[in-house]
């Protein structure tokens, strides 16, 4: 792909421009090649965006330049990008967010080089009711995934004692996440306060690599389990979406079986996809995240 084109999407026709742009300098990976890669991955990518309202993170000059988060839906967008009106405490008014719902939204949104896709844990019909609770945890230099993934095993246990099933993905940068699905009836103070009691246990528990409080001076060599994304004001990068580090790296589910390989082996490499390596997973294992959208539990009673 080089230059400019013109794509008909499921339908839609949609200018693609810059196609040859280089947006990560390091290997050599274009805009095109970022498109095809929303393209190839969006049967599995889709389902987790559906009806979430989106922020938008443009890398117009590439992984080493400058970008931006929009949040409110560019009005140069084609009529068909529907969008969802959420109220937004940082700007104090309604903004109108994108919602990627579909093939030719997604491929616009690629062409904007929105390489990141950061989403709402909410849906836009009841934004202030989380359909899953999440753990971020990033570690602290030098700690790396390998701690993370001894972390993200101990809560998995601790979640199972309370009878909740976990699920967990790379972050697709330096750490791990850990996703309960709900799509119960629960509100974000219900969500917060549980992820913040179960950091505030697994600190005291594992004193010497956990921490729960975000203050940087606290996490040389531990692991951050961050319960403060359990909010309607913050979004989480989207299961599937690229990352805008040195190489397209992906934000991708993984089994506990490689989480516990990965820390027995204690590489950190074994838990590192690149686009082409999460294409090829998702073409022989699926959506191993597919659960996050259907399975419904109830959070344990106070």
């Amino acid at each position: 792909m080089s230059g400019k084109a013109q794509l008909i999407v499921e339908g839609k026709q949609l200018a693609v421009s810059n196609l040859g742009k280089v947006l990560y300098p390091k290997v050599g990976f274009t805009k095109g090649e970022v498109i095809e890669y929303y393209i190839r991955i969006a049967p599995v990518l889709l389902p987790h965006l559906r009806d979430r309202p989106l922020t938008m993170k443009r890398y117009p000059n590439g992984v080493d330049a400058e970008f931006f988060y929009e949040k409110n839906c560019p009005s140069h967008r084609p009529s068909w990008v529907k969008t969802a009106k959420v109220w937004s405490e940082g700007n104090n008014r309604i903004m109108d967010y994108c919602l990627a719902n579909d093939l030719p939204t997604l491929v616009w949104a690629a062409n904007l080089a929105d390489l990141e896709l950061h989403t709402s844990l909410s849906r836009k019909r009841d934004v202030a009711r989380p359909t899953m609770m999440v753990f971020d945890l990033d570690p602290g230099p030098p700690a790396d995934i390998v701690q993370c993934c001894q972390v993200g095993l101990w809560l998995r246990d601790l979640l199972a004692q309370v009878k909740l099933k976990s699920f967990a993905k790379t972050s697709g940068s330096k750490g791990l996440q850990v996703y309960v699905p709900l799509n119960s009836p629960v509100t974000y103070d219900d969500t917060k306060r549980l992820s913040r009691a179960l950091a505030e246990h697994l600190e005291r528990e594992h004193v010497d690599l956990v921490v729960s409080k975000m203050l940087k001076s606290l996490r040389g060599g531990k692991v951050l389990v961050d319960w403060s994304q359990n909010d309607e004001h913050k979004t989480t990068v989207c299961a599937y979406s690229l990352r805008a580090k040195d190489e397209p790296t992906v934000s991708t589910p993984v089994t506990w079986n490689e989480v516990e390989n990965c820390l027995k082996k204690k590489k950190a490499d074994l838990l590192k996809f690149r686009s082409d390596k999460t294409l090829a997973r998702v073409e022989k294992l699926g959506d191993l995240f597919e659960s996050i959208e259907k399975l419904k539990q109830k959070l344990p009673k106070k």
